[in-house]
């Protein structure tokens, strides 16, 4: 391995360069670096510090394991045979690295913020005034985030600077699309990913406002016909002083966007950035830290962990076969992939636009879930492709240990349940012995608020949202990843609804019970058979919209006589219930489109407290009263449900009090 030395000089009240001695990662710049809390001493791992800069690589196009990144021989910066990349990075390590457990959490940031620290330990996510519990520190793990989006948002985003491509020299163009359906009207939307109001993904401009080829169009649904809104009604401009401005980042549509109806707009652009390096940026991070004795964070384990768009992130990380580095070796050691659905995404292609994702009313058509599902070869029924998700990484000998993990809402709107079936819908899928899959029943995307309350915006909801909270099972995936990784030790088996028993079924065998008030939804996301072109597979997306073929299979999982999901990893809080957990839950009439699903959430109906009061309205399900003679005997019936997970170490017996107290407050909510 040759060896290159770099200095790079800033400023001296930021902090020193560090010179690194691995040939992929060229060199690391410090932009601060401070004492966690002052110096608060975390168990054995000692004082933590915090470290922020940027780190860079460069990539030899070569390299056999760096020509499945799309452009990369067309980037503008090629020299030498080499294409330099690099990426905002955030640092949590022990001061005395040998303090540490050796094991380090390398975070794909969601849409540029590191937010793992903060979910797991409770505190700030950034650790400026308050670490929680400090659950990560205190067990001696280093966590990383590190940049890995082209196009994300905001001041304080992690970024990944990429070059452009050109081809011959020339600009190469292309077409875009893009989608939105509004929660109020809106005079003119940004161009750019538009999520939960805010923009997840910047995208491209306009290159050519005029272009014949730009197109809006409007509908109801995901599968209603497209309405083709005339040129002279929108214009590329955004409103300025309350004057009408021309913009290539914006569409001002003259009667104003509406709420509950999908835009679809396909656009012009030009000079596309080499997103696909990012892959290499966590592989060689990865590399770097295990392999480098002086780096910026030395570990003898590394764990990539995304949730969402970062989880399908992994996904396609490993699909694509970037868990081997240059020289071979394993990048990644263990991989938690969490609420990522059957999803990979737009990461590596030509225009990439890696912050879209796939809701019910919005991101529709991207190539995001895509065949292959499962992590073993799979054939596709109608056209007889055959591949799985880990087939590069078998045949190079680097398959990590994998955690799958999905919430109640990814079956409905992730179709989580093509990632342990058949593409045919028929059968269960074997799962690879590195390979768990876990499936938290009644929670939502991300936790919602206790006690529960609707959403607010783009996701307000029918009803309160699922309060259940994920932050229990994340200390435990992660400590039986670190035991499986460090001691062969196996982790808890994989709990998931299967066709073989009856708990994973067709939409129109769910079982749901006729709560009065409640709206139940009529369809669930589906995963489609999409061509945007000839070259597509290898990154080239020439067609827009794409064409759109025969969908997959959609699986939910069943429920029980109370809407609850029968099988999976089961909170006390399922097994013990005081309210059904749905696993959707339909959007607020006055955002539109009422009898679809909002994004991301679940349901919280709490059970009638009486027989009178369940008497009076009709509810079929029983009463809190008719379940539990009193507060005791529900909290005994609880704690046995919460030892058994405790048992099964999908609860970590140190946070046992902390899950046994949420359901003694859960108990004064329902029965207050």
């Amino acid at each position: 391995m040759r060896q290159r030395l770099s200095v790079a000089f800033i400023p001296l009240f930021l902090a020193l360069t560090v010179v690194p001695l691995n040939a992929r990662v060229l060199r690391v710049e410090v932009a601060s670096r401070h004492d966690v809390l002052n110096g608060k001493t975390f168990g054995d791992a000692g004082a933590y510090e915090r470290i922020t800069g940027r780190v860079y690589f460069s990539l030899p196009v070569s390299n056999p394991h760096n020509q499945r990144i799309v452009d990369l021989s067309n980037a503008v910066n090629l020299k030498n045979g080499e294409v330099e990349f690099s990426s905002d990075f955030i640092a949590v390590r022990p001061k005395d690295a040998h303090m540490g457990n050796g094991s380090m959490i390398l975070e794909v940031p969601n849409r540029g913020r590191g937010r793992i620290i903060g979910l797991v330990d409770g505190g700030d996510w950034d650790l400026a005034n308050d670490a929680g519990d400090a659950w990560l520190l205190r067990n001696g793990f280093a966590v990383v985030s590190l940049g890995w989006q082209w196009d994300a948002d905001g001041a304080d985003a992690l970024r990944f600077y990429a070059p452009v491509a050109k081809e011959n020299g020339k600009t190469i163009p292309g077409l875009l699309r893009g989608d939105v359906m509004p929660s109020t009207i809106m005079p003119e939307i940004p161009l750019g990913h538009l999520i939960l109001g805010n923009i997840g993904g910047t995208e491209y401009p306009v290159a050519a406002p005029d272009d014949p080829r730009n197109v809006i169009t409007v509908r109801d649904s995901r599968e209603a016909p497209r309405t083709v809104i005339p040129r002279a009604e929108w214009q590329f401009a955004h409103t300025v002083d309350g004057k009408l401005t021309p913009s290539n980042r914006h569409i001002h549509l003259n009667r104003g966007f509406q709420p509950g109806k999908i835009y679809e707009y396909v656009y012009v652009v030009a000079d596309p950035v080499v997103a696909g390096g990012c892959f290499a940026a966590i592989r060689d991070f990865a590399a770097y830290a295990k392999h480098t004795p002086d780096a910026l964070s030395p570990a003898a384990r590394v764990f990539g962990e995304g949730i969402s768009q970062n989880g399908r992130f992994l996904r396609d990380f490993l699909y694509q076969g970037f868990n081997a580095d240059e020289e071979g070796r394993m990048a990644l050691d263990g991989v938690l992939a969490h609420v990522a659905g059957a999803g990979r995404g737009s990461f590596n292609y030509r225009f990439a636009q890696p912050s879209r994702d796939a809701q019910p009313t919005s991101s529709i058509f991207f190539p995001t879930d895509i065949f292959p599902f499962t992590d073993l070869p799979e054939t596709d029924p109608l056209t007889e492709e055959s591949a799985g998700l880990l087939d590069r990484a078998v045949a190079e000998k680097v398959v990590p240990k994998v955690f799958f993990s999905n919430t109640s809402y990814e079956y409905w709107g992730r179709v989580a349940a093509l990632i342990h079936t058949g593409a045919d819908g028929k059968q269960d899928a074997e799962l690879s012995e590195n390979v768990r899959i876990y499936h938290f029943t009644g929670l939502q995307h991300f936790s919602g608020p206790f006690p529960p309350a609707k959403g607010q915006g783009d996701l307000l909801g029918q009803e309160s949202q699922s309060p259940l909270p994920v932050k229990y099972f994340w200390r435990a995936m992660i400590s039986n990843m670190d035991a499986w990784v460090r001691s062969n030790t196996l982790p808890p088996a994989s709990s998931y609804p299967k066709i073989a028993d009856g708990t994973l079924v067709p939409l129109r065998d769910y079982a749901w019970p006729a709560i009065p008030g409640v709206n139940p939804p009529h369809e669930a996301n589906a995963a489609y058979r999409i061509d945007f072109g000839p070259n597509w597979r290898n990154g080239i997306l020439a067609i827009q919209p794409p064409k759109v073929g025969e969908p997959f299979p959609v699986l939910v999982p069943q429920v029980d006589v109370d809407g609850n999901e029968r099988e999976g990893v089961r909170l006390p809080e399922i097994s013990v219930p005081l309210a059904t957990y749905a696993s959707w839950n339909l959007r607020d009439p006055s955002i539109g489109a009422p009898e679809q699903r909002v994004s991301f959430e679940a349901s919280y109906l709490p059970f009638p407290r009486t027989a009178a009061e369940r008497q009076k309205t009709g509810d079929p399900r029983k009463s809190v009263a008719e379940r539990y003679s009193n507060r005791e005997d529900y909290v005994t019936r609880y704690t046995r449900a919460l030892d058994d997970l405790v048992k099964q170490r999908r609860i970590l017996p140190e946070d046992r009090e902390a899950v046994l107290s949420r359901g003694e407050k859960e108990w004064a909510e329902a029965t207050k």
